[in-house]
């Protein structure tokens, strides 16, 4: 099993040539984000990653989780790990100044959140969760909550998790039952909530819940839903974690992957909990920590691609077996045309990934700091376009990579000692949270694209392809340009025929949002590779510069545009043909 290596120099690259961390520098609030001080942090978050959150991956994972004397335990060195990450002041990376937060930008922390889940993906959860609830009642919570709760999320001390579903309501959150009793200043939560992760541990002394509930005499549905802080201690006098609060864990899931991350089924007994935002509001104010968790959990497949990449990559150069072309004798793996053209789409795909992952998350920070409140918006409606993409299509392509990943290995792979299994067993949840690629897809097309009558899509289609058209390509970048400039005029085809079609049937839409949405994901990661390429291509001309890492980059690029984008252009043959033969049989038929 080979050991992680955080790949910062990839990682650099796409936050400085691509997602434009020189232009964020220049943004009030980002002065200290200076191209210096993001490679400081990034070599450090790979020492604390490779070295103390890294090894603790299989242990988690041949541990799992326990109810024991009405709490969840985990795995001790998960603990351990944690203590070193929030005496790092890591938690805080991204946080409000505040509230103890050193205020970088997003795009410097999702650098390293992808660190951390290509380290231990189910130790990294937990990290993930907190952030995203910090961020939720920086935005909804009271002055009083803000000043009690925000400084121990941002600092970590204390975790934060996301309660939605309950045994009668997965995804159907207008059907949640969980109920919200006022009394005084605070209301008495009471229900019960599934696969709540990290809803509880032994890692911190607290967790604060928020917590989706319905108050007496709310409007049926969506609509009636509220949202609740509800802590498993309450604080005391001094702030410090106090008596425990009517939460408990009923239980822990036995689950396909991620076991050292406790999925729990958690009951709330008359549990003292404080409003977030306004009442029949919580969908809304939800959506804010949502959200934001779509952008990281898109991240995880990259970040599992890139841990099961580095373990095919070892196990390729070291396993001997059979002969080639112009070597003699038994020779590794590695020299066999197939194994490569595995490891090229491995490769190829998690720098496509990881380009739009990062470009999307740089522009939600424009979104929050540009000073021209049009230009934000701007930014803004271009985030919200993509988080479905990010999370949709990295997500079931890092599930395919990690397949094609446990495949280099052979029968190796397959057995558990090996370690690929675990990769491709973990990186399964990624597109089932937060909403699963059908959701995805249907929150693309639905909200996205047809509200807006594609005004956000088209947009971003004029970006691209006035990219393409203004493209000059040096030798040997001409086919990138070429290949690249069709896939985006058959997306823009796609996107009209949609428009065009989708009320003559109402089952259209959600028929063909699957594939427009990976369409779109392909699409837009061969925008970012053949502007890696073209970066790469000026540096190499300059002289001077690392032709090793530059050389491939330009290869990589090709071999996107030739092995893997044409795979757009059947998504959008898919899509052009409607959703007819998709509802065609009767349901006795299946």
């Amino acid at each position: 099993m080979s050991e992680y290596r955080a790949p910062v120099r990839e990682m650099l690259f796409v936050i400085n040539e691509l997602a434009g961390l020189e232009e964020l520098g220049r943004l009030s609030g980002f002065e200290e984000a200076t191209p210096d001080l993001v490679e400081a942090i990034l070599e450090e978050a790979a020492q604390l990653a490779g070295e103390v959150i890294a090894p603790t991956n299989r242990i988690g994972d041949a541990t799992g989780t326990r109810v024991e004397d009405g709490q969840v335990r985990v795995a001790p060195e998960f603990s351990d790990a944690y203590r070193q990450y929030v005496e790092g002041g890591w938690a805080g990376l991204a946080g409000n100044p505040e509230h103890g937060g050193q205020g970088l930008p997003f795009l410097i922390n999702i650098a390293v959140e992808e660190m951390w889940q290509s380290a231990n993906l189910a130790w990294s959860l937990c990290p993930l969760l907190t952030q995203g609830a910090a961020h939720a009642l920086e935005v909804h919570g009271s002055d009083e909550l803000r000043t009690e709760y925000s400084p121990k999320l941002t600092s970590g001390e204390w975790t934060g998790t996301m309660n939605l579903s309950e045994p009668q309501a997965g995804s159907d959150l207008a059907a949640i039952r969980t109920q919200a009793v006022p009394e005084g200043d605070h209301y008495r939560i009471s229900g019960q909530k599934i696969f709540i992760t990290y809803g509880d541990h032994d890692m911190t002394d607290n967790v604060i819940h928020l917590v989706l509930a319905r108050t007496k005499d709310a409007p049926e549905g969506g609509n009636g839903l509220s949202l609740f802080l509800v802590p498993k201690r309450l604080p005391d006098a001094d702030g410090n974690a106090g008596d425990l609060n009517g939460v408990k864990p009923i239980s822990v899931e036995h689950k396909l992957g991620i076991n050292g991350s406790p999925t729990c089924v958690l009951s709330f007994e008359n549990a003292v909990g404080f409003l977030l935002g306004a009442e029949h509001n919580g969908l809304a104010c939800m959506f804010t920590m949502m959200n934001h968790a779509r952008l990281n959990v898109g991240l995880e497949g990259v970040s599992i691609a890139v841990r099961a990449y580095q373990q095919a990559l070892a196990h390729a150069r070291d396993r001997v077996q059979g002969s080639a072309l112009g070597h003699e004798g038994r020779v590794t793996i590695i020299h066999h045309p197939d194994v490569r053209r595995m490891l090229m789409t491995i490769k190829a795909e998690i720098e496509a990934m990881r380009a739009v992952a990062y470009v999307t998350a740089a522009e939600l920070d424009r979104a929050g700091h540009e000073l021209d409140p049009q230009v934000r918006a701007a930014y803004q409606a271009r985030v919200e376009l993509m988080t479905p993409v990010v999370k949709g299509w990295i997500t079931e392509s890092g599930q395919h990579l990690t397949s094609i990943a446990l495949q280099i290995h052979g029968g190796t792979g397959y057995i558990e000692e090996a370690g690929a299994a675990q990769h491709y067993r973990d990186a399964r949840i990624a597109t089932i949270y937060e909403g699963t690629t059908g959701i995805q897809a249907n929150d693309l097309v639905g909200r996205k694209i047809i509200r807006d009558g594609g005004a956000a899509l088209t947009s971003l289609l004029d970006e691209m392809g006035q990219f393409g058209e203004q493209w000059n390509p040096s030798d040997g970048l001409a086919s990138v340009r070429d290949a690249y400039v069709g896939a985006v005029n058959d997306l823009r085809e796609s996107a009209a025929w949609l428009l065009a079609n989708y009320k003559r049937d109402a089952t259209i839409a959600g028929s063909v949002s699957f594939h427009l949405l990976m369409q779109m994901g392909l699409v837009t990661g061969a925008w970012q590779m053949s502007r890696a390429a073209i970066c790469a291509a000026d540096k190499l001309a300059k002289g001077g510069q690392d032709e090793e890492f530059y050389g491939a980059k330009l290869v990589t690029a090709r071999f996107y545009t030739e092995q893997i984008l044409p795979r757009a252009n059947a998504h959008g043959s898919a899509i052009r043909s409607g959703g007819e033969t998709t509802m065609a049989l009767g349901e006795e038929q299946f």
